[in-house]
Formats: structure tokens, C-alpha cells, sequence
């Protein structure tokens, strides 16, 4: 519902995150879409996890590069969302063997997630194979954008 203010200005009397039941059938789904999502931090994890469930997608996780490259190996996925700072192999590492294997896995669409946004971050996540760059804690919005935008 909208005021007139004059000069046939309007400004809604909804707040600016407000939704009509309407609007909603217009953003995208995830739905079945499977996603591997590998962080070591477990808060990230489960926040991560929620997001992409709530926009349908079946979602597998690691908590280590390790345990990922055995889930990507046995699995066929959509799309591979990494941290970057993880121990004993970071996200990096995992990208690039990733990359290098012999499989069809291997040219999986791929976001770096990191808590430190740096130009130079960014530009090394891209030339170790990364498609995607974003900074944690991820915006619920902005992430669900980026996983439509890679698939």
C-alpha cells in the first residue's frame, strides 16, 4: 500500500524487506540441485548449508578438503563451495587437485568462501579455478545469487 506524498510521489508504508506472497514465485529455486559445501568451521557450515536447503538444494557436506575430495569422487554434484582457510589442505589446494582429476568432476563450478577479502584473495582463488569469491559470513541473498548465476 502506497501514500501519496505529491507531485505523484509515493512511498510505501511496507518496509523495504517486505515481500507480497505475488513477488515470491519469482525468485529462483535450487530445487534437487546437489551442492557440496566443505568449511572446517562448523557455525559456517550449518549456515551455509541452511541457506542452499532453503532454496532447495540437497546438500552434502565436508568439514575438510579431504573428506571433500572423496565426496566429489563418489558423487555427481552441480557445484562445489569451499572455504578457503582450512587446516592440513586449504581451499586452494583442494580447487587445484580438483582440477586435476581424472574425471568429469573435475570441471565442477566452484565458489571460494573466506573471512578475509582481499583483491589478491580473490585473484588467487580465480587462477587456482575458482568461478566465484565471497567473503563469510555469507549474505543469504547475495549467495543464492551467486550459486544461480554458476549453474
Amino acid at each position: 500500500m502506497n501514500k501519496q506524498l505529491g507531485d505523484d510521489l509515493m512511498v510505501s508504508e511496507y518496509p523495504s524487506y517486505f515481500h507480497p506472497n505475488d513477488d515470491r514465485s519469482s525468485i529462483p529455486t535450487l530445487e534437487g540441485l546437489p551442492i557440496l559445501v566443505v568449511d572446517d568451521d562448523t557455525d559456517n557450515l550449518i549456515l551455509m548449508t541452511f541457506i542452499l536447503e532453503q532454496s532447495g538444494a540437497k546438500v552434502i557436506t565436508a568439514s575438510s578438503a579431504i573428506e571433500a575430495l572423496e565426496v566429489i569422487q563418489k558423487f555427481e554434484l552441480r557445484l562445489l563451495v569451499a572455504d578457503i582457510s582450512m587446516p592440513q589442505v586449504d581451499g586452494y589446494s583442494l580447487i587445484r587437485k580438483i582440477r586435476n582429476l581424472n574425471s568429469p568432476q573435475k570441471d565442477i563450478p566452484a565458489i571460494a568462501v573466506t573471512a578475509i577479502a582481499t583483491e589478491e584473495g580473490r585473484s588467487f582463488a580465480v587462477t587456482s579455478g575458482f568461478q566465484s569469491y565471497l567473503v563469510k559470513p555469507v549474505d543469504p541473498d547475495d549467495f543464492v545469487a551467486e550459486v544461480i548465476k554458476l549453474i
